[in-house]
């Protein structure tokens, strides 16, 4: 019998000069024929696109095969499944509402500071950034969006500052879906995805931001543009948007929190009483009794609606006094606790609820999808139009997700709930981008049917911010998805979902930096003056865009850069290369589990590790089962090795 080949070569096994074997080397198993086209296929599997959408089959009997009770008790349990899927659907949708509560509470006055010195929102740049940190902090878009309404109606504000501001908290609302990929890392495809599903928003937003912010301070089309709109229409108020999902969502949110918002925007604007005021709603039901008389001043205050008399400034002055009614019926109605103690209780409650709803969820619907009921699923959500409409599909896809956000009145509910389905591949990347971007839509008409609900005085202002947050996603549209060479966010995506599977600790490390220390550092720059803040970052953007020129060309066009740009191999390997940070975080993680774990006598982990230490030291596991059944005299030896062992014993 011909002598089997190394494991790690191609070549036999080496013989010397006087024929016989070297005494280093030892008999070497034969591998069977069947193992071998198993390990051939399982390698072809390894290599196949991770990006393909899998194939959801269906194990168990097909429907012409059961008998009319199999038939009966399938239809049940599909109901049953679908009741289930709804009621976690509906609690996964009430913790994202207390998730932004408990933000609120944790952050929200701290949010209200950050927006009341308006020199420093003055600075376009500067209040960008606040805008994606008030958003983070708050967890709502629209919550930022009527803080800036109330500054610019006090005249604090102007409506062309603020119009970077609403960019902000346009960038801050996409931090919610990115929380939700990440409670998918246990799967290194489905996290994939859904991290790719997820920053493709992240993405959308920063280009356009990076195009249209610099646009805007050179020209002022965003705000030109509103501003003759509102002038050419005789715009009269309306009634408020239409509940849809509050309706279902407050009976139960209502009973666990309540929160009085406009002690965020007193604070924003100003008043020195709301520093003292708390956040939770104690009296849901009050009576207000407003006093006004005229009175002269020497200065006209902010604000404040002044005339003039001969030489006299007169003003008009009101003194509100407030009855309280009847209390609030929620859970912390009648506490003594602070708000960050109330926050950090919901805080901690709703991340459970959301991560154990999103879990359940993605093995439901596991479960749910298969057989016909896939194959039909992916074929309507994934599907184009035939030729030549093939187009029209992306925008009807727009059109879904609009029409979807309006309805839960949130776009961070709809683009968490779609993430999940991007992970486990029922909806592709190609069509989660177009489904993103008019959850985009969606939100901004929402706050354009808000505004239109304001009073007489704010009106004009507030539908002004709304229209300027909707134009700015129109152009944002108009610049990274009609023609499919500048759909850069998919592209972005796709490599960042890559980079995470890989390096899974990334995702948080991203979520960091993005959304915390990034805002916070231009913040604190911009704080000490736009000197400063130019000094620091147009050498750090000119940096940026070298390296990514620099990257394109190593990859296209090489032959055109110097020897020593060709690679970055002449940086420190922790420059370009992530695998020497990844050991770090590995040992790190590695000695805290080891730490925690082995800190009791009888730990199963330590007892696996003493296992581990004292097994083989011959071939893996994997090459075990390899072994062929050829080779008698390795039979032999096995079947005899535990024999002597119990002789021995």
């Amino acid at each position: 019998m011909a002598p089997r080949p190394d494991a790690d070569s191609d070549s036999s096994p080496s013989i010397d000069s006087r024929g016989s074997r070297s005494k280093h080397s030892a008999v070497l198993p034969a591998f069977s024929t069947m193992d071998l086209v198993q390990q051939d296929r399982e390698e072809d599997r390894e290599e196949k696109d991770p990006w393909d959408l899998p194939e959801l089959k269906d194990s168990g009997p097909k429907w012409s095969e059961l008998d009319t009770k199999a038939k009966v008790m399938r239809v049940l349990s599909a109901i049953l499944k679908f009741c289930i899927l709804l009621g976690l659907l509906y609690m996964f949708v009430c913790s994202l509402d207390i998730l932004s509560s408990a933000f609120q509470l944790v952050g929200g006055k701290a949010a209200g500071d950050i927006f009341q010195d308006s020199a420093i929102l003055s600075n376009p740049v500067a209040g960008l950034v606040i805008g994606v940190l008030v958003t983070v902090l708050v967890q709502s878009s629209s919550t930022s969006s009527s803080i800036v309404v109330s500054m610019v109606s006090s005249g604090l504000l102007d409506v062309q500052s603020a119009v970077p501001v609403i960019m902000g908290a346009n960038i801050g609302t996409s931090v919610t879906n990115t929380i939700v990929a990440m409670m998918q890392a246990g799967d290194r495809n489905e996290f994939r995805r859904a991290f790719a599903g997820a920053t493709v928003h992240d993405f959308f937003n920063w280009l356009s931001v990076l195009v249209l912010l610099p646009l805007e301070v050179a020209t002022g089309v965003l705000y030109k543009l509103t501003k003759l709109m509102i002038d050419s229409f005789n715009i009269q108020g309306g009634d408020n948007a239409p509940d849809l999902l509050n309706v279902i969502t407050d009976p139960l949110t209502s009973a666990i929190i309540e929160l009085d918002k406009s002690v965020i925007s007193a604070i924003a604007t100003g008043d020195p009483a709301a520093q003292n005021m708390s956040l939770i709603k104690s009296w849901c039901r009050t009576s207000k009794n407003t006093t006004r008389w005229n009175d002269t001043v020497l200065a006209c205050p902010a604000g404040a609606i002044c005339w003039v008399e001969g030489n006299t400034i007169w003003t008009e002055k009101n003194f509100t006094v407030v009855t309280n009614l009847e209390r609030c019926s929620h859970l912390f109605a009648n506490t003594s606790l602070p708000d960050l103690a109330v926050g950090l209780i919901l805080l901690a409650l709703s991340l459970f609820v959301l991560c154990s709803c999103l879990i359940l969820i993605v093995k439901l619907l596991n479960s749910m999808l298969k057989g016909q009921v896939a194959v039909v699923i992916k074929k309507v959500l994934n599907t184009d139009f035939p030729f030549p409409f093939g187009w029209v599909t992306g925008y009807i896809a727009m059109l879904v997700g609009a029409g979807m956000t309006f309805i839960v009145q949130s776009s961070s509910v709809f683009t968490s709930a779609i993430t999940p389905l991007v992970g486990i591949g029922v909806i592709s990347l190609e069509r989660a981008y177009p489904l993103t971007l008019g959850s985009n839509i969606g939100t901004t008409t929402t706050a354009i049917l808000a505004a239109m609900a304001a009073p007489g005085e704010t009106l004009a202002n507030s539908l002004q911010i709304a229209l300027c947050h909707f134009f700015f996603n129109i152009m944002g549209i108009l610049l990274w998805y009609p023609i499919p060479f500048t759909r850069l966010p998919i592209r972005l995506a796709r490599a960042l979902g890559n980079h995470t599977a890989k390096y899974r600790w990334f995702a948080a490390l991203y979520l960091f930096l993005c959304f915390l220390v990034f805002p916070l550092s231009v913040f604190g720059l911009s704080l000490a003056g736009w000197q400063v803040l130019a000094g620091v970052g147009v050498p750090f953007v000119v940096l940026v865009l070298f390296i990514i020129v620099v990257n394109v060309m190593q990859s296209r066009w090489p032959r055109f850069l110097p020897s020593f740009l060709r690679t970055w191999d002449f940086l420190p390997r922790p420059l370009h290369s992530m695998k020497p940070w990844d050991r770090v975080v590995t040992s790190a993680l590695d000695f805290s589990r080891r730490r925690c774990c082995c800190c009791c006598k009888h730990c199963k982990c330590c007892r696996g590790d003493d296992q581990e230490v004292g097994g083989d030291d011959g071939m893996s596991d994997k090459m075990k089962a390899l072994e062929g059944r050829d080779n008698p005299a390795l039979s032999r030896d096995e079947e005899e090795g535990p024999r002597q062992k119990a002789t021995e014993l």
